[in-house]
């Protein structure tokens, strides 16, 4: 009379299970009652009245003494629109800009060198 394990579920370890919980659902039911029966009301402390310290006292004054930053005012737009950037001086001494010839003429003169270089397998 010996039993073999099975493949189905175990009903008879589920039904102790759930007697179990039962059970214990049941004695903290019962001992919530119980405690809130006999629950004596502790009377609290009387609240300290806040005394404000002296330390934080002198820093609110000492907040209110201190500047403020200052803060940037927003351009208007018919400001804006009036300012223009301003131009440099013709004769400032800035170098004249090369012509659109001369530089297209350096760029193939590079462009050359960069070719010889790759057909001697230098780069």
């Amino acid at each position: 009379s010996m039993k073999l394990g099975g493949l189905g579920p175990d009903y008879e370890a589920i039904k102790e299970k759930v007697k179990k919980l039962k059970l214990q659902k049941e004695y903290s039911r019962q001992i919530k009652e119980y405690n809130m029966k006999n629950i004596t009301v502790v009377p609290r402390l009387p609240a300290k009245p806040q005394v404000p310290s002296v330390s934080r006292q002198k820093a609110l004054e000492y907040a209110k003494k201190i500047p403020r930053p200052k803060t940037f005012i927003m351009k208007q737009p018919e400001q804006e629109e009036k300012e223009v950037v301003p131009q440099a001086p013709a004769g400032a001494g800035l170098p004249p800009l090369p012509s659109l010839e001369s530089l297209w003429s350096r760029h193939q003169k590079e462009k050359e060198l960069v070719a010889a270089f790759k057909h001697l397998h230098i780069l």
